[in-house]
C-alpha cells in the first residue's frame, strides 16, 4: 500500500473493484461537478484561503492521481480535491509533490493541503489533522504470468521485491522480513523506489518479483497498463480483500482547526447530495466509499 494503515474495515476484493472499469481512462473534462457552493461550509473558511487553496499531490497514483494527454492532473483525489473547492466556493490547485517530502510541504507553506491517498495513522496524526474519505488495502502486482509464482506474502522471502518509498508498505515488508527470518528464511529483498511508475517498472523487467500497492492503484494497472497485458493480481485466499485496510483523508497541519472544519463540512455536503458517490462511480471505486466524513478516524 502507499498510504494505508491496520484497521479493520470492510472493502471489497481489490481484483473485483476495478472489473469493471473502461479501458479509457476518464478525462479531466468530465469530472462530476458539485452542486454549487455550500453556504455554510464556505463560511468556515478561514479568510487566508478565500484566494484558493494550494493541494500537494504525488503524481502518478493511478487512479488517485495522474496526468492526461495535455498534463493536467486528473484522478479521484484531483477530482474531490475540485469539487470540495466548488462546494467552499474556491479553487483548488493540484500540483505534483513527491509522497517523501509532503508533509514537509506544508509545513513550510509551500501546500496548503495534502490529497495524496495519505493513510490516516496515529503516527501522522501528530503532525497532521485528516478528514477522511477513503478505505482500502494493498495488494501485490507481478508480472503476467506471474512467473516465480507469488501466492501471497509468504512466497516473498529471499525475493526482491518494490515499494513506494516513505510508505506503509515499506513496514508491511519489514514486518514480512521478520516473519521470513524467524522462520528461518531469507530476508525480503526490500526495494524501496521513488514512485510508482518507477515500481511498475522494477516488476516489468524482473528486477522485482512483485509490487505491493495499494489494492485500487493495484487493480487498475492490472487492467489499463498495456491493456492488461503487463501485470497479474495476486489474490492471497489468507486476504482476499487486500492487505490490512484503512482510512484514507485530506490531510491539514495540526493547528489549523478553521480550515479542517471547512474541508469536512464540504466534504459532508458532498457526501449528502451525491456528488461523493457519483465521483466514486466515475473512477469505479465505490467499494472504498466511507459513511461519513470523520476528522481522525483512526484511533
Amino acid at each position: 500500500m502507499k498510504k494505508f494503515v491496520g484497521l479493520s474495515a470492510l472493502v471489497a476484493a481489490s481484483a473485483l473493484v476495478l472489473a469493471g472499469c473502461a479501458a479509457a481512462t476518464p478525462t479531466a473534462t468530465s469530472t462530476a461537478s458539485a452542486a454549487g457552493v455550500d453556504a455554510k461550509a464556505a463560511a468556515l473558511l478561514p479568510d487566508a484561503y478565500k484566494g484558493g487553496v494550494n493541494v500537494a499531490s504525488d503524481i502518478p497514483y493511478a487512479p488517485m492521481e495522474m496526468f492526461d494527454k495535455n498534463n493536467q492532473p486528473i484522478g479521484f483525489d484531483v477530482d474531490l480535491a475540485n469539487a470540495i473547492g466548488a462546494k467552499l466556493g474556491v479553487k483548488f490547485k493540484v500540483e505534483k509533490q513527491s509522497f517523501d517530502t509532503i508533509i514537509a510541504s506544508i509545513k513550510a507553506g509551500k501546500h496548503d493541503i495534502i490529497m495524496s491517498s495519505m493513510s490516516d495513522t496515529t503516527d501522522r496524526q501528530k503532525t497532521l489533522d485528516f478528514v477522511d474519505y477513503f478505505n482500502g488495502g494493498a495488494s501485490l502486482l507481478v508480472s503476467k504470468g506471474n512467473a516465480a509464482g507469488i501466492t501471497g506474502m509468504a512466497d516473498l522471502c529471499g525475493k526482491p521485491v518494490a515499494a513506494e518509498s516513505a510508505t506503509w508498505e515499506i513496514d508491511l515488508l519489514n514486518t514480512q522480513s521478520d516473519t521470513c527470518k524467524k522462520a528461518g528464511k531469507p530476508a525480503v529483498e526490500i526495494l524501496a523506489l521513488p514512485g510508482d511508475t518507477d515500481a511498475q517498472s522494477a516488476v516489468r523487467s524482473g528486477k522485482a518479483v512483485a509490487y505491493l500497492a495499494d489494492s485500487q492503484l493495484a487493480a487498475y494497472a492490472v487492467k489499463i497498463a498495456g491493456n492488461g497485458s503487463y501485470f497479474d493480481l495476486v489474490i492471497d485466499p489468507a486476504a482476499p480483500n487486500g492487505y490490512e485496510s484503512g482510512l484514507i483523508g485530506v490531510g491539514i497541519l495540526k493547528g489549523n482547526d478553521k480550515l479542517t472544519a471547512a474541508i469536512q463540512a464540504a466534504l459532508q455536503s458532498l457526501m449528502d447530495d451525491g456528488g461523493y458517490q457519483a465521483l466514486l462511480t466515475k473512477w469505479n471505486l465505490n467499494s472504498f466509499s466511507v459513511p461519513s466524513a470523520t476528522v481522525n478516524g483512526t484511533k
